[in-house]
């Protein structure tokens, strides 16, 4: 193949067996190929029957990534056809500019079979060195060197990284996975007379039933240097082409994200918490906002349109188990009809064939609803960003969390430089960088900020509080110059043992990013491979200090100089830095804050379902509608809607129909309202009622249970004074709990008192369109207060609390047995 790298596919006395060499040179030699199935080893004895070879010409377009565009390769194809013990198998083999990859298929296979295990194993020589992570499913153990002696016995996860001789290198992983397969690591095996070490594909499960057809992922090799394999976009290549409405996916958005679980672990709650990451974000020009654990649905479309009108789109944290029947499905499309954008979905942690069709259904889905989806708690990408172009980002590494929940394992630089050329090759790492207020560290602040380039993540989405950034000018001016993506991938200089100098194009621009481990000093970044000439102009943030002192070096500095034929940059122990590289004469800083856009219009607020079944809005003329799954909607006249809910709405319920209008930045502007359903008579527990809206210190207001702490269902049975209460609503003052009546009840019962869980006292009222009917102080180990009022005619009814003096805090109030009475409507 071109560049001198050549493949063949031999039929020996010994086995099936793959050739590879470079410019002549033997790089693997003789790697056994085949498989076992149903018992019987192929690859042993086989008889090659037939051989067909073919050209792979194709393009697809990156929608994220390291090269963001149209790609365009070629690749030398030859199919093998094996018959060996009665059975009929085949070798795919490709071959590529900077790899090669083989598959294994049974063309023929009637019905179904057990594949237990995979005969391909690559051995490397003495005296190698490989860059690793002991294996785990979900890839977030630490990243290390280790020569080839080392890896005795060891089970290693993919990309593995090795140094053949010389700058060569080899990087082993897979591609082109889907639910018919399932994953695989390499096993090490004992030493080779001549010293070497044997790597063997082993597979997640003990056996895989396969039908007719390919029955393996590619198993790849990279082979270059370096700077070739970092750029390298063989594993996409080799993964299946997007379906034809998915090649454009306008709807797919690279960029940077604001999230604060990081820094605030109970924020995902706090409805105003999130505006601020909004309001900080958007003033940094970022694009997306990601709301972690915590969130409620109640004030979820809240978000999204106030978040809309700043051209940021908001992503919801949820749980791969909380996704895994037909029923739980339906919550994307739910959450799609509120104008949420995208999905982080957590805690896969299998690489299993039964898990892989897990991914299978998601994928499908989210590409159907418009919906982005980064995967946390994750298998490695081996080719999705091109076959499901809305996958913006994986975990699959040990990231900044690791912060969060063992301090006592902070991430290590040397993990850090390793990444760029091991785990980001293969694609996106959602890594949550940039972790300024990270207890422990000992990386510096250039370091740390030097993460924002050298990781690449479809959207990246940054660990700190935002006001970490707001508060370091340097580090805020750059990441508010940082591009949304990338279009052109570079490794400048760096070796996985000591450092990495990354550089990433957007437009006319080249971003820089530098992370390195060992001692203080200077680090030199050849400029020439950029061509952006020697007076293009190049602003550099950096450590502030070289000093070596005990714990991180902190602080920033900035210089402005010319290319040249290379810049030098001072680093500190463990550290790193940033620089945008411009045209001479070209602006070099171009951020701008995100406007504020006005709010569509939509009356009323909440609408209700008449007699015929239908609601009515009235919204901006070029305004369109998102609605719930199963409702429909028509026009009546230039700015009238008639909205009819899905039948399946139940009396006293709500769903929320999203008006939007185009936006910035291709991102709608949206408002909400909500369709009530009236109540018919009977009795209505209010916590099986919708909230409209809510307001509560921690956490959001619990339903029949107690407030617990800052998470969702994370409440105890609810109790007063010694006594259990199975129904009711659990809140921390300052608390409001809103509720749609529409005038149709007549009297509102229940009682009051402070949960157990707590101490102090309370100030609570209920309020009927904001008049107070009832008003009380509870206190904790007294009884509950009980109450009846009046709620005829009363449109909104509110529950509030707040702390009866600056003394109480903390206090949890339970509103217990609480309860709607409607009298039927005589006919």
């Amino acid at each position: 193949m071109s560049d001198g790298l050549a493949a063949s596919v031999g039929v020996t006395d010994t086995g099936v067996r793959l050739y590879v060499s470079r410019d002549g040179e033997r790089v693997l030699d003789g790697v056994p190929l085949g498989f076992t199935v149903d018992g019987v080893e192929l690859g042993t004895a086989a008889e090659l029957v037939h051989v067909a070879e073919r050209t792979v010409r194709d393009r697809f377009r990156a929608h994220s990534g390291k090269a963001v565009g149209e790609h365009r390769y070629e690749h030398r194809e030859v199919v093998h056809t094996l018959r060996e013990a009665g059975v009929e198998w085949q070798v795919v083999l490709r071959v590529a500019r900077d790899g090669v990859a083989v598959r294994y298929a049974m063309p023929a296979l009637d019905g179904t079979a057990r594949v237990t295990a995979d005969r391909t194993a690559v051995t490397l020589p003495a005296g190698s060195r490989s860059w690793v992570l002991d294996y785990q499913t979900w890839y977030e153990t630490p990243r290390y060197g280790a020569g080839t002696a080392e890896l005795a016995g060891g089970a290693y996860g993919l990309p593995f990284l090795a140094r053949l001789d010389g700058d060569l290198h080899v990087l082993i992983t897979e591609s082109g996975i889907d639910g018919r397969f399932a994953g695989a690591h390499v096993r090490a095996g004992e030493p080779e007379p001549d010293g070497g070490r044997t790597l063997r594909f082993t597979l997640a499960d003990e056996a895989v039933e396969v039908t007719r057809g390919p029955v393996s992922p590619w198993r790849v090799v990279l082979v270059g240097t370096p700077p070739e394999l970092v750029a390298s976009l063989l594993v996409d290549e080799l993964a299946p082409p997007a379906s034809p409405e998915l090649e454009e996916a306008a709807w797919v958005r690279p960029g940077r994200a604001a999230w604060s679980w990081w820094s605030d672990f109970y924020s995902g709650a706090q409805l105003d918490k999130q505006k601020h990451f909004v309001d900080v974000a958007a003033g940094l020009g970022w694009e997306h906002l990601l709301i972690d654990c915590g969130w409620e649905e109640t004030w979820v479309p809240e978000i999204v349109a106030y978040a809309s009108r700043r051209g940021v789109q908001v992503h919801l944290w949820t749980i791969w188990r909380d996704l895994n029947s037909p029923e739980d499905l339906r919550k994307l499309a739910l959450w799609r009809s509120w104008g949420v954008a995208g999905i982080k979905v957590d805690f896969m942690e299998s690489e299993s064939k039964d898990r892989y069709r897990w991914y299978d259904t998601i994928l499908t889905e989210t590409a159907r609803l418009g919906l982005m989806v980064n995967f946390h708690g994750s298998v490695i990408p081996r080719g999705w960003a091109r076959t499901w172009p809305q996958v913006v980002g994986y975990e699959a590494i040990r990231g900044a969390e690791y912060y969060v929940f063992f301090e006592n394992q902070a991430l290590t630089a040397a993990h850090n430089v390793i990444q760029p050329f091991t785990r980001n090759v293969v694609g996106a790492a959602d890594a949550t960088p940039v972790a300024f207020g990270a207890a422990g560290r000992t990386t510096s602040d250039g370091h740390e900020l030097g993460l924002s380039v050298a990781f690449e993540c479809g959207i990246t989405h940054f660990a700190d509080h935002v006001d970490a950034y707001a508060g370091r000018p340097l580090a805020a001016r750059f990441l508010a110059e940082l591009a949304p993506f990338w279009e052109e991938t570079a490794l400048l200089a760096g070796d996985p043992d000591s450092h990495a100098v990354v550089a990433r194009r957007s437009g006319d621009r080249w971003f820089v990013g530098c992370v390195a481990t060992g001692e203080a000093r200077a680090i030199h970044v050849p400029l020439g491979a950029l061509g952006v000439g020697p007076d293009a102009q190049v602003w550099i943030v950096g450590d502030a200090s070289t000093a070596t002192v005990e714990g991180a070096v902190t602080g920033l500095a900035e210089t402005t100089t010319t290319a040249g034929d290379g810049v030098e940059v001072k680093i500190a122990r463990d550290g790193g830095f940033v620089a945008v590289v411009a045209p001479a004469g070209a602006d070099l800083f171009r951020s701008a804050p995100r406007p504020v856009l006005p709010a569509p219009a939509v009356h009323p607020a909440v609408a209700e379902v008449g007699a015929d079944g239908t609601a009515s809005l009235t919204t901006d003329a070029d305004a369109r509608l998102r609605l719930p799954a199963g409702w429909t909607a028509h026009r009546d006249g230039e700015t009238g809607w008639t909205i009819r809910p899905a039948v399946s709405l139940a009396p006293g319920r709500l769903g929320v129909v999203t008006v939007e209008r185009d936006g910035d930045d291709g991102v709608p502007v949206v408002a909400h309202a909500r369709v009530v359903r009236p109540p018919t008579g009977g009795e209505y527990a209010l916590s099986d009622l919708p909230m409209i809206a809510f307001v509560n210190a921690d956490g959001p207001v619990e339903r029949d249970m107690s407030n617990g702490g800052g998470n969702p269902g994370d409440g105890r049975p609810m109790r007063v004074a010694g006594r259990g209460f199975e129904r009711g609503l659990g809140t921390a003052p300052y608390s409001e709990a809103r509720f749609h009546l529409g005038g149709h009840a007549d009297t509102f019962t229940g009682a009051v008192g402070v949960d157990d869980e707590s101490a102090g006292a309370a100030k609570v009222a209920v309020l009927a369109d904001d008049r107070e009917l009832f008003t009380a102080v509870v206190r904790a180990g007294e009884p509950v207060t009980p109450f009846s009022v009046d709620v005829r005619g009363v449109r909104t009814l509110c529950l509030r609390g707040e702390a009866a003096t600056p003394d109480d805090t903390g206090v949890h109030v339970d509103w217990v047995d609480t309860t709607v009475h409607v009298t039927p409507i005589s006919r």
